[in-house]
């Protein structure tokens, strides 16, 4: 537990909460970006102990629950077929595509494994020269790093039979598209401090100063985030918009550098459909030109394809921070982990799993 623990201080905790309680004078709704946070907040009980005039907005910061139906209905079609493994992380297997979810055509008798790392699947591909080894690279710009290494070794070794089926989504068009909905509510943000581990928070600067909006670069733990949302109070309390690091400890301004060639060398960016947002330009990476040959969607001939979303699943309204999970009608009965009807009730990081797990639901605040 040792640094660990630090950011875990209940006496840190409480002054925060009291120097908040000292500063606002009026109601603030405050988006944190990550789905990390999410859980970090439900499940320490931090919303129930901010000050009333401070809402918490869930944003759309779990990447397996942004990942749009075509793409999983893609990773199913593929995990079906007789010479293909299809790897994944498990957080995956239970978000429902339009028919089944992955873990239904494992249980049947597909090739889906789980994997840690997507250098497992290389290794898996040079194991298996007469299998089609396809990874399923979800993520933000935190896991882009190692999905592209991924091509890289595969490419060093000579491996044709390993692609990646990539659905990359990118946090800054996510921020411009919710601050631009006519619908916005949000006042500030808590960004995500393992995204901006790796990319640094140079590009989060215009994004304040055109929404003129404070965004705080916040960790995970109970004090990163007390005393992130006391930053952003800070701000908007004062009239600010600035671009602030309360994750130092692991946030550098230019982020990492090694990590952003080696995304820009595999990757190309491009528009990308979010689940129950839509498409945000610009949003996304896509395997680039040079790497085309370990592009699953161009390997398998895979065509784009409209898939119409559960109407009973409220999740675009969640993820845009308009409602909260259970506000959801079905949420907790007909919609749970076991059987969800949309991947934020699977994910790890989403937020309906959050407050099912870990909220009493009537001590919320409603979004309006």
């Amino acid at each position: 537990m040792k640094y660990l623990s630090e950011y875990r201080d209940e006496k840190v905790v409480k002054a925060y909460l009291g120097k908040l309680h000292g500063i606002v004078t009026r109601p603030w709704k405050i988006m944190e970006i990550c789905g990390g946070q999410t859980h970090s907040l439900v499940k320490n009980g931090v919303l129930q102990m901010l000050p009333e005039e401070i809402t918490m907005v869930h944003g759309p910061g779990c990447p397996v629950c942004v990942t749009p139906l075509h793409i999983i209905d893609d990773a199913i079609d593929l995990a079906q077929r007789e010479n293909v493994i299809l790897c994944s992380f498990g957080d995956m297997l239970r978000v429902p595509g339009s028919g089944k979810s992955l873990l239904e055509i494992k249980a049947s008798g597909g090739d889906v494994r789980i994997v840690y790392s997507p250098l497992e699947a290389v290794k898996l591909a040079a194991q298996n020269p007469d299998k089609e080894v396809v990874f399923f690279a979800v993520g933000f710009e935190t896991t882009a790093p190692a999905n592209a290494l991924s091509v890289v070794q595969a490419s060093k070794l000579g491996l044709e039979n390993y692609s990646i089926l990539a659905s990359h989504v990118l946090v800054p068009p996510a921020m411009g598209a919710i601050l631009s909905d006519p619908e916005n509510v949000i006042d500030g943000f808590l960004a995500a401090g393992h995204v901006c581990t790796i990319m640094g928070t140079d590009e989060y600067d215009p994004i304040a100063e055109k929404y003129r909006v404070p965004i705080v670069v916040t960790g995970f733990e109970p004090v990163d985030l007390v005393q992130g949302i006391y930053m952003a109070v800070s701000q908007l309390e004062k009239g600010t918009h600035l671009v602030e690091n309360q994750y130092a400890r692991m946030v550098q301004r230019k982020g990492n550098e090694l990590a952003k060639e080696t995304i820009h060398d595999v990757f190309r960016t491009s528009d990308r459909v979010w689940r129950g947002i839509g498409e945000i330009p610009a949003s996304g990476y896509e395997v680039s030109e040079q790497y085309a040959k370990y592009d699953a969607r161009k390997k398998f001939g895979l065509a784009h394809r409209e898939v119409p979303e559960n109407p009973e699943c409220i999740a675009g309204q969640v993820l845009k921070g308009l409602k909260k999970p259970h506000e959801c009608p079905n949420f907790g009965t007909k919609c749970t982990p076991e059987n969800p009807l949309g991947a934020p009730m699977v994910s790890s990081e989403g937020a309906c799993a959050a407050y099912y797990h870990f909220s009493n639901f009537d001590q919320t605040v409603t979004v309006s």
